[in-house]
């Protein structure tokens, strides 16, 4: 299914900017927005979240319905 995609890759995005937070102290989506505060950094968050949140359901699906809609 598309948004399990669209949803895996907003979820990877999301790791990698928390991977640079870690190790580096570098936030890219409020460097790229203007701050974490900025209205458009606060949609990127949100939207990565709830991308995350719909993976979870990836968790719990029949085996073979996940591998279904990888194809």
């Amino acid at each position: 299914m598309i948004l399990d995609r669209i949803a895996l890759v907003l979820t990877i995005i999301g790791a990698l900017n928390w991977g640079s937070i870690g190790l580096f102290s570098f936030d890219v989506v409020a460097w790229i927005c203007g701050g974490q505060g900025a209205v458009f950094a606060r949609i990127i968050y949100t939207i990565v979240a709830l991308a995350g949140l719909w993976c979870i359901s990836l968790l719990f699906r029949p085996r073979e319905e996940a591998a279904h809609t990888a194809e």
